[in-house]
């Protein structure tokens, strides 16, 4: 049997109090996800005057972070590279995205979950997911 830890919904509240008490300070609007180990929904909160389509974005990011056990913005990376780059599609699946600000949660070398944030720039989306991670990690 194989039995494999993953984030639940008190890590998944820490995570997103965490990022939300950020975005209040700044006065900025986003959407924060938080996924399993299977990259599946556990928590999304969707700050008012957040943009639509960053709820999927947001639920894509944390999806592919978990399922890749890699950040978005590295994937998307990779993706782009002049000499080796591949289109996103090849992975079979229209969740993938390569836009920043999806990052896994690690825990003794398993993927445990994975935390997003999408509605602002990419680098503050990738700043806001990591203050989340370190808010659970000791």
């Amino acid at each position: 049997m194989i039995e494999k830890m993953s984030l639940d919904q008190h890590e998944a509240q820490i995570i997103i109090a965490t990022i939300q008490k950020e975005l209040e300070q700044r006065k900025q609007a986003a959407v924060i996800a938080v996924a399993d180990n299977h990259g599946e929904l556990v928590a999304l909160l969707r700050i008012d005057g957040a943009p639509l389509p960053s709820i999927q974005i947001a639920a894509n990011k944390a999806w592919t972070a978990a399922r890749e056990g890699k950040p978005t913005y590295a994937i998307g990376q990779a993706a782009r590279d002049e000499k080796n780059g591949f289109d996103m599609a090849y992975y079979g699946d229209p969740r993938y995205i390569g836009w920043g600000g999806g990052i896994p949660v690690v825990l003794a070398g398993n993927v445990v979950g994975a935390i997003a944030v999408s509605g602002l720039t990419e680098q503050e989306d990738m700043e806001l997911a990591g203050m989340g991670l370190a808010s659970i990690i000791k």
